[in-house]
């Protein structure tokens, strides 16, 4: 029999999470890593492979836990409440109590090397990723006439992804949430709508 591990995998993840939030990947060292998590160098590696392996874990780990919002949006009815509901989602989880400011994706890709590519390469896939799952209920959208003819679904997903993106980056200069939502606000006046509902 193998000895009992000496710590708590989630309670590690999570606090491995809280730290390339706060530092970004490459920020964040292997002595923060385990001072923080409270283990050693061989149990890091013996659980999590290595540094790469356990930032993916807990990237995972902040999508499940900090982005569910996200695809819950998508299933509001009307385009414009799937993007209010996304932005605000964003705002809610870059300025929490709990957690660091900004986000976790962002943080993390800003500052990449060349030896921490395949890291941003990672960060980068997961942004395109939301933004197509967002392109293609914006597409819906337009397919039940839920957005003006001519408007490109795609397009207005990478809008919408942009607002957040620079709210993630508001927030991590020190923006709090009120002043994020008054950027929303303003972000949401743009929203498109048909000539016969303005007229």
């Amino acid at each position: 029999m193998g000895r009992p591990r000496e710590f708590d995998v989630d309670d590690a993840l999570e606090t491995a999470m809280e730290l390339f939030w706060r530092k970004g990947y490459e920020g964040t060292s292997l002595t923060d890593l385990t001072e923080g998590m409270g283990i050693t160098k061989p149990s890091l590696y013996g659980v999590f492979g290595n540094k790469e392996g356990l930032f993916l874990k807990a990237l995972e780990r902040y999508e499940r836990t900090k982005m569910n919002f996200f695809h819950e949006a998508l299933k509001e009815p009307k385009a414009r409440d799937v993007a209010e509901k996304i932005l605000r989602g964003f705002a809610d989880s870059q300025t929490a109590e709990t957690g660091p400011s900004g986000c976790m994706g962002i943080n993390g890709a800003l500052a990449c090397s060349e030896a921490a590519a395949e890291i941003q390469k990672c960060l980068i896939e997961n942004r395109h990723r939301g933004e197509r799952d967002l392109g293609r209920r914006f597409e819906r959208a337009a397919q039940e006439g839920d957005l003006p003819a001519g408007q490109e679904p795609y397009d207005l997903a990478r809008y919408v992804m942009t607002i957040s993106q620079g709210t993630a980056i508001q927030a991590a200069s020190g923006a709090d949430r009120a002043a994020l939502y008054r950027v929303i606000d303003m972000a949401l006046q743009f929203w498109p709508v048909s000539a016969a509902r303005n007229g």
